[in-house]
């Protein structure tokens, strides 16, 4: 008898069975399903019958009572009206001309459309006309009551008001005495020296010293990209944006490459291209379908969408002159006017009032206030010299403005909308007393200008934090050595040395968004800020458009636990390159760095490399440095050397601070004009 375990045999009869069973069970779980969801759809379909009627009743109702509602609304949109009544004289006292030009400087390019350029500089034009209509009648209100002003020793009348914006000074010739020539304001240093026949004749001097340019026509504002029109085709639209998504999706990863790459040969290093990964064989393959520069164009204009239209502008060096200047013409790229402008006029003295009987009689013109003819139109066969000799004039120089070699004079020539240097002799600056003095063939308005680029090239440049969220940044031209603090949003003036001395501004302590703050320093004289055109005027070290935004971008993510300096071997490295120093400065004090531990870092936009030589090396190099790696960014060749309590410090700063420093860079160019 054999033992054990046996498996049990099923017969085919229950196989059978089982097999029905199961076939059973199946059809009545499917059957159990298909009425569940029958239950479910009548059900949604009566959801939805309900909802729709419910839909429609709200329809219903919400007609029956439109006009209704549509009337309330009106009346409470009249608040706006009366608003916007309020809000138009306000900015007509708070100088609106300086906002609209803040707006089209500060608008982002993609935002700021060429109809609403024209639209706000038309603006711009209107209101100063219009400013300028409200002196005119100021001036005439006051010299038809000269007589009633004058003064008890000269006989004539003289009034000087001042403000925060203009300054007029205007004196009456009510006595007409041949004799007194010679014309002194006794509360500034503003003189005349008048010719006989002004002298004796029904006139009025008037000094309008406006502390603002609104003279110089504006330029057009310049735009490094063309935008697209609406008369392009949708096909290349779909083209362009195609391209834009393909290059951010490229530049997306490039910044997600591996902190750390395989170690190869140091000249490989430097030669080859970037095709460690998928990514890198992408962008070559793009590289060979697209023209570099139509890529570049692309890459400047992903990264920029949020970049002011000034700042973009300061990208690309403009292919040619704004244009050709006629002989005495001032270029308004090369030269700058400083301390507003000062209207030089001779005007038509009016009637006068005359008391009769208690009362005060008045005789208005109605042409209004009219200038008088200096020297009059109908000279050609005289000798002008003898008869109608130049006007001599002493001006104040504003307190705020500083030159740096003594100042040129220019007058406006209202035929050909320009300044000119032709009609101006004896020019003499007295520096201390902030007193220039010149002969003007005739009356009108003249300023002083300055070469905009006397503070360019730059000697060196630095930047670094001093405290939570703040940077100071030191530029050191030939002249003088400005420090800027930058903070969330705000940037200031911090002291300006000329020479040994510190000079002191006015404009220091105080803090500005960082486009009023670059027109301040600007109108004061201390021009740092290239445009699309300074190349011309200025020696350049020239760097890539692509590779100078994407340096000033990573340096201001570091800048708040980094400092960056200057370095002398920027000006070998070519376009595609740029060297500067870095160290970690952690400490939260104003004083400079005491010997910090600087590192030379060269950076091509897509690659950071540690260089072996240092600022003292007898040649330049591109070797790597010995046991350093090179990196994608910045940022993570940083990180290779730097402290974790430094790498923790950069990911507290306020996005507004990163911001400003980044503007800063990018108006300043310290890469490129170095």
């Amino acid at each position: 008898m054999k033992t054990g375990n046996k498996k049990k045999k099923f017969s085919k009869a229950e196989r059978l069975k089982q097999l029905q069973e199961e076939e059973e069970k199946r059809l009545k779980e499917e059957e159990e399903a298909r009425v569940k969801s029958e239950k479910e759809e009548l059900a949604r379909l009566e959801i939805e019958r309900i909802e729709k009627e419910k839909w429609q009743q709200l329809e219903a109702k919400d007609l029956g009572r439109k006009n209704e509602e549509l009337g309330e609304l009106y009346l409470l949109e009249n608040c706006f009206s009366e608003a916007e009544k309020m809000k138009r004289e306000h900015r007509l006292h708070s100088q609106l001309i300086d906002k609209l030009k803040l707006i089209l400087l500060e608008t982002p390019s993609n935002d700021l459309q060429e109809k609403s350029i024209v639209q706000y500089q038309g603006s711009i034009v209107e209101l100063q006309e219009l400013l300028h209509l409200k002196f005119n009648v100021a001036t005439e209100l006051l010299l038809r009551q000269a007589s009633t002003l004058a003064d008890l020793d000269t006989g004539d009348m003289e009034k000087v008001i001042r403000d925060e914006n203009i300054t007029l000074y205007v004196w009456a010739n009510l006595k007409k005495n041949p004799r007194h020539r010679s014309i002194r304001c006794n509360e500034m240093k503003i003189g005349f020296e008048i010719p006989r026949i002004l002298a004796s004749s029904d006139i009025a001097l008037r000094l309008l010293h406006t502390h603002y340019d609104h003279v110089t026509p504006l330029r057009p504002v310049p735009t490094v990209l063309r935008e697209l029109t609406p008369t392009e085709s949708p096909s290349v639209q779909e083209e362009v944006s195609a391209e834009q998504s393909a290059i951010s999706k490229e530049l997306q990863e490039e910044y997600k490459q591996p902190e750390n790459e395989s170690n190869i040969d140091q000249e490989e290093e430097i030669k080859s291209e970037e095709q460690d990964d998928d990514t890198g064989e992408v962008h070559a393959n793009f590289v060979e379908e697209e023209p570099e520069s139509t890529k570049q164009d692309l890459e400047i204009k992903v990264l920029s969408e949020t970049v002011p239209t000034a700042q973009l502008s300061l990208l690309e060096n403009a292919p040619e002159r704004l244009r050709e200047f006629e002989d005495d013409e001032v270029d308004v790229c090369q030269f700058t006017t400083l301390g507003g402008v000062y209207h030089l006029d001779i005007l038509e003295l009016p009637p006068q009032c005359k008391p009769m009987k208690g009362w005060m009689i008045m005789e208005i013109l109605r042409d209004g206030l009219q200038k008088f003819i200096y020297p009059p139109a109908t000279t050609e066969d005289l000798e002008t010299e003898n008869v109608f000799p130049p006007i001599d004039v002493m001006l104040e120089v504003h307190e705020n403005v500083i030159f740096f070699e003594n100042p040129m004079v220019a007058r406006w020539d209202a035929e050909g909308k320009h300044w000119k240097t032709d009609g101006i002799s004896n020019v003499a600056y007295k520096s201390e007393e902030r007193v220039i003095t010149f002969s003007l063939d005739t009356l009108g308005p003249v300023t002083l200008i300055q070469d905009t680029h006397i503070n360019m090239p730059y000697q060196s440049w630095e930047l670094r934090p001093f405290d939570v969220n703040k940077v100071l940044l030191t530029v050191t031209t030939v002249f003088a050595e400005i420090q800027i603090q930058i903070k969330e949003g705000l940037c200031m003036l911090a002291s300006v040395k000329i020479g040994d001395k510190k000079h002191l501004s006015m404009l220091e302590g105080k803090w500005m968004t960082p486009i009023y703050f670059i027109i301040t320093l600007q109108e004061a004289g201390l021009n740092i800020f290239p445009t699309e055109y300074s190349h011309f005027y200025v020696a350049t070290n020239h760097k890539d458009p692509l590779v100078e935004m994407k340096a000033y971008r990573q340096m201001a993510l570091l800048s708040s636990a980094f400092a960056f300096g200057w370095s002398k071997w920027n000006m070998q490295c070519g376009s595609e390159k740029v060297i500067f120093k870095v160290s970690e400065h952690l400490t939260q004090e104003e004083t400079p760095i005491q010997n910090p531990n600087w590192t030379l870092l060269m950076f091509s936009g897509n690659r950071a490399l540690r260089l072996k030589i240092d600022e003292d090396s007898e040649a330049f190099s591109e070797a790597l440095k010995e046991e350093t790696e090179f990196h994608s960014t910045l940022y993570h060749m940083i990180k290779d050397f730097a402290s974790e309590e430094a790498m923790e410090k950069i990911l507290g700063p306020d996005y507004q601070f990163i911001d400003s420093v980044c503007h800063m860079l990018l108006c300043i160019r310290i890469l490129s004009y170095s």
